[in-house]
């Protein structure tokens, strides 16, 4: 079910209204997905089946993302600011500490959820944060370039170009490993997306300095990263794992940045199985995901974390 949520949020102006689009369905624990900078809520879309059947799964376009309409005047898109945001919206929505995944600028928030103490298990693919100051600059050279090509096509060849394999790696090589598995629709809807992101310039102008550094402890915390990520490279995982000794680190064969389309069925069992830990004992470890075809996840030596 697509909605539209408003709740309050305080400012140095006093209170103001927020509004936030989301996609609810499946039933259990709660589990609540966030998208990354110039996304919308779809890209959580080849896994939302998978989880919803084991998850009341509810899927948001930040603000000034996707549906949702920009943050009010005088409210920054600062952490300081979204993450509370992100607080309030889990209480509109009667959500008791849900389960959090997050991708890009969506795993710094989960992260950020998770050491507030907001959420019972927290699941980040490729967060930002934990970049050089070179990483960071090419990471964001490269999502202006992205939003200035969005701007520059007109629609007719946007579409044109998702028709065919060539057309959407051109139009989504630098988040997805596999392009072609992305639907013509799909890749119009995003590159649009992208291109009308009210939020975009705030965020990334917000997103210069921030590296985040705190550990998370109480909840287990996932940390998985795409051997084929060629926007924030696999790492800045190794420096999360540091930053985060009790997280484990997944390594995810073949994806990249945007890993849900490459390997719903992967992505999708690293998502469950953390939440699932909420329930149990937790232990950091690396962990290297095997091929597809293989069921089993294999544990690497601790000591060479």
């Amino acid at each position: 079910m697509t909605a539209t949520v408003s709740f309050t949020i305080e400012s140095p102006r006093g209170n103001r209204t927020v509004s936030v689009a989301y996609e609810r369905r499946g039933a259990g624990e709660p589990l609540l997905l966030l998208h990354g900078i110039g996304h919308h809520r779809q890209a959580w879309d080849p896994v939302l089946d998978i989880l919803a059947a084991e998850r009341e799964v509810v899927a948001v376009d930040l603000p000034g993302f996707g549906e949702s309409p920009a943050l009010p005047d005088g409210i920054a898109y600062g952490l300081p600011t979204v993450v509370p945001a992100l607080g309030a919206l889990c209480a509109a929505l009667e959500l008791d500490r849900p389960h959090v995944a997050g991708n890009s600028l969506g795993g710094l928030l989960a992260l950020e959820m998770g050491r507030e103490k907001l959420v019972r298990s927290v699941t980040t693919l490729s967060p930002a944060g934990f970049w050089s100051e070179a990483e960071r600059r090419y990471a964001f050279a490269t999502l202006l370039a992205m939003r200035a090509g969005a701007r520059l096509l007109p629609l007719p060849v946007i579409e044109r170009m998702s028709r065919s394999s060539a057309g959407r790696a051109v139009l989504t090589s630098s988040i997805y490993a596999r392009p072609g598995r992305r639907s013509p629709e799909a890749v119009v809807a995003e590159t649009l997306a992208l291109r009308a992101a009210t939020g975009f310039d705030a965020t990334l102008a917000a997103g210069r300095d921030v590296r985040f550094t705190d550990d998370i402890t109480g909840i287990p915390v996932t940390v998985a990263w795409g051997t084929r990520d060629r926007l924030l490279l696999r790492r800045q995982g190794v420096r999360a794992k540091y930053t985060l000794p009790g997280a484990r680190l997944v390594r995810l064969p073949g994806c990249g940045h945007v890993p849900m389309n490459d390997n719903p069925a992967l992505v999708a069992r690293v998502i469950l199985d953390t939440s699932r830990a909420a329930r149990a004992p937790w232990s950091g470890a690396v962990i290297a995901v095997p091929a597809p075809r293989h069921r089993k996840i294999h544990l690497i030596d601790q000591k060479h974390t």
